[in-house]
C-alpha cells in the first residue's frame, strides 16, 4: 500500500554508468560528407535550438565546472553555441561525438527508468484512492448501530457475503505480506498522505521526463553541429590541398 518517494540523484547515477560501460569503446559512425544534419530537424528540435540558445550565455558564465542541474538534480545538456569551444581540430571530433552520444545513451536510459516508474505509480495510485474512500466510508459509519452487508472477495471469481460490525481500527496492507492496524483516524491520515505523495511524485517525474527529452534534444542538436563543423573542416582541407597541388604543377610546367 506504500509509495515510497525515491528521489533522483544530484547527478547520473553509478549504476547508469556501470550500465552502459561496455558501449565506452565503440566507435562513431563516420561523419557524413554533405551539408545536411546526420537526422531530419523537426519543430521539437528548432524549439529547442530557440530555447537553449537564450540560456547558453547563462551556463557559458557558470563555469564549465558547474553543472546546472533540474530540481531533483538530473544535469542539464551543454548547449554547444561555438563548436570551437569543444572541438579544436578533427583529432577531436571522434572522441567529442562519443561523448555527446554517451550522454545521450545515459538520458535515454533514465528516461525508460521514469517511464517505468510513471506506469507504476499510475497503477497504485487507484488503489490508494479507493482504499481511502473505503476508510473514509467507515468512518461516516462507526457510530451507526447496523452492521454493514458487503461481498469481498476470495479469489479472482470467487466472492462471499459477510456483515461488518460499526470499528474503530481498520487493517491496512503495507506490502511484504505484511499488515497493520490502525485506527481509523490514523488510517485516513496515512492514506492521505501516500496519496498526495504519490500525486507529487507522479508530477515530479512527468517534469524530469520533459527535462529529460529536451536534453535529448539539445544533445542531438549538438552532435549535427559538431557533424557539420567536421564536414566543413574536410572541405577546406580538400580545397587546399587542391591549390597546393596546382602551384606545384604550376612549379614543374615553369622548371
Amino acid at each position: 500500500m506504500t509509495i515510497s518517494h525515491l528521489p533522483l540523484p544530484t547527478a547520473l547515477p553509478t549504476y547508469v554508468n556501470n550500465e552502459l560501460g561496455a558501449n565506452r569503446g565503440t566507435q562513431v559512425e563516420a561523419p557524413r560528407l554533405d551539408r545536411s544534419f546526420p537526422f531530419p530537424l523537426t519543430t521539437r528540435h528548432v524549439r529547442s535550438i530557440l530555447r537553449m540558445a537564450t540560456k547558453g550565455k547563462e551556463v557559458e558564465t557558470a563555469g564549465r565546472d558547474a553543472t546546472p542541474a533540474n530540481p531533483r538534480g538530473i544535469p542539464q545538456a551543454p548547449f554547444v553555441d561555438k563548436v570551437e569551444d569543444y572541438v579544436t581540430s578533427r583529432a577531436d571530433v571522434e572522441p567529442t561525438l562519443r561523448r555527446f552520444q554517451e550522454l545521450i545513451a545515459k538520458y535515454q536510459f533514465m528516461e525508460q527508468n521514469l517511464q517505468r516508474r510513471v506506469v507504476g505509480l499510475k497503477d497504485k495510485m487507484p488503489d490508494i484512492q479507493k482504499t481511502l474512500d473505503t476508510v473514509r466510508f467507515l468512518q461516516m459509519r462507526k457510530d451507526e448501530s447496523d452492521p454493514i452487508e458487503t461481498t469481498f472477495e476470495l479469489n479472482e471469481t470467487l466472492y462471499a457475503q459477510a456483515k461488518i460490525p460499526p470499528t474503530d481500527e481498520v487493517y491496512i496492507w503495507l506490502g511484504a505480506n505484511v499488515m497493520l492496524s490502525y485506527p481509523i483516524e490514523e488510517a485516513e491520515q496515512l492514506l492521505d498522505s501516500k496519496l498526495k505523495a504519490a500525486t507529487q511524485s507522479l508530477q515530479n517525474c512527468e517534469e524530469d521526463l520533459d527535462f529529460l527529452r529536451e536534453q535529448i534534444t539539445t544533445m542531438e542538436v549538438a552532435v549535427a553541429r559538431v557533424y557539420n563543423w567536421d564536414v566543413v573542416q574536410k572541405r577546406k582541407e580538400k580545397e587546399e590541398e587542391e591549390k597546393t597541388k596546382g602551384k606545384k604543377s604550376e612549379t614543374a610546367s615553369d622548371g
